[in-house]
């Protein structure tokens, strides 16, 4: 637009110049005037020459330096019938239909990966170059157990990892680690960066194991638990007959008080072998959970007056808040009673002496929290709760939770056990809705 201006007010100067002249010497007309006016009006034929080979492709160029600045790619420039210049207006129009192409697959590409992050069944957590969370998809939130998204957005890892599933931030970048959780669920997690704006952003990866690696587990200890039983069974039941044989010879005669006292002792130990053995069966020959409709809160207090006398000779007070709201749920009654029950078990042991245990179902979140006040579990033991045949207890299989986890794998439960801040220790069980 400078150009077109300047080249206007000079066109006006001269043909006011031009009406000067002949105003001066319209009395006095003379070759001299005459040859004035044709200089002023061969200058005007010039500078129009000069406005379509210079001026206007000038001013076609700068259009295209404006639509460049304001990122408009759809707008084309318009040839001026000038071979040089038509040349860069064609390659210029070439550059902006690249450039539109570009940007159309550049935005589609995006959106693909935004849509392919949000229904990724991988959390994925992106940080800032400050390391602060920016945004999160779906399912990192569930993997996190994060109900408001907003609570951890411009936060550090390190700032929130108490109020996250999953402890991410002893994770260094470049590195993947397999990490345990408190509810025995397993998951992978990566710490990466990507390239933006020419700096690196970290995010973090959130692959759950917890199916593969419990189907591992499980084939592995179903093998080994078959093969066990079968030789020490077949062991004691030979050494089991045996002994009977012996024993009742050594009857019939006198003076082999010891020697059956002694015979009796091995038979009790057989049988006790084989039961301990039997109890690792049993894990192995957990039936398959028959659902049906069931009120949980009757089922509790059906089980109120057993679970009371386990709790009543250490002086242990069972309370039960029922949520009189809670609506039926799949359960498959048998295997589920003896799961409370395991729970409570676990309470008591805990508890030792004088203690309290709570158990309160919700409505609102389809939940059932038994709580205790015993010693507590350790974040190191957390990790280890539901691992097979792992047990806190000198004399402990590991049985108990892993019978427990099982059960509620089978009802398509969410549960978890840990210590939390007000020291009491709540094993949460969240049941499936549909």
């Amino acid at each position: 637009m400078k150009l077109r201006g300047y080249f206007y007010i000079l066109a006006f100067c001269l043909l006011l110049v031009s009406g000067f002249v002949f105003v001066e010497n319209v009395d006095a007309f003379s070759w001299k005037t005459i040859v004035i006016e044709a200089v002023i009006v061969l200058m005007l034929i010039y500078l129009l020459f000069f406005y379509q080979k210079a001026v206007r492709p000038l001013q076609n160029i700068s259009n295209g330096m404006d639509l460049l600045k304001e990122q408009d790619f759809s707008s084309r420039l318009r040839t001026v019938g000038q071979y040089e210049a038509d040349r860069v207006v064609d390659i210029f129009n070439k550059m902006m239909e690249q450039l539109k192409n570009e940007r159309i697959r550049l935005r589609e590409q995006n959106e693909f990966l935004d849509l392919l992050i949000k229904a990724s069944p991988m959390g994925v957590v992106v940080m800032n170059y400050d390391h602060e969370i920016t945004e999160m998809n779906p399912s990192a939130v569930k993997l996190l157990g994060i109900e408001d998204v907003r609570t951890v957005t411009g936060k550090k890892i390190q700032s929130v990892k108490d109020n996250l599933r999953i402890d991410l931030s002893a994770i260094p970048l470049h590195e993947t680690r397999v990490l345990n959780v408190h509810d025995g669920t397993v998951y992978k997690c990566s710490h990466e960066s990507f390239i933006d704006h020419g700096f690196p952003r970290p995010f973090y990866l959130i692959e759950s194991l917890t199916e593969e690696v419990r189907q591992a587990e499980k084939k592995a200890y179903e093998k080994v638990i078959r093969m066990i039983s079968h030789e020490v069974n077949n062991t004691t039941a030979g050494i089991t007959s045996t002994l009977d044989t012996i024993e009742q010879d050594l009857s019939e005669k006198e003076g082999t008080g010891d020697m059956q006292e002694a015979m009796r002792v091995c038979i009790e130990r057989c049988y006790n072998m084989s039961r301990f053995i039997t109890n690792f069966a049993d894990v192995v020959k957990i039936p398959k959970a028959r659902l049906s409709p069931a009120n949980i809160n009757e089922r509790i207090e059906a089980l109120m007056r057993f679970m009371e006398v386990m709790c009543n000779h250490r002086n242990i007070r069972l309370h039960f808040t029922p949520d009189k709201d809670m609506p039926e749920l799949q359960l498959d009654t048998v295997l589920f009673d003896q799961v409370l029950l395991n729970i409570i078990k676990n309470s008591v042991e805990s508890i030792g002496r004088d203690g309290d245990i709570y158990l309160t179902t919700d409505s609102a979140t389809h939940s059932l929290t038994v709580a205790d006040t015993g010693k507590g579990i350790s974040k190191e033991t957390e990790r280890k709760l539901f691992s097979p045949f792992f047990s806190t207890k000198p004399s402990g299989q590991g049985i108990g939770l892993l019978f427990i986890r099982e059960v509620l794998m089978q009802h398509n439960c969410l549960y978890s056990l840990r210590t939390y801040p007000d020291g009491l220790t709540r094993f949460v069980i969240q049941f499936s809705e549909r």
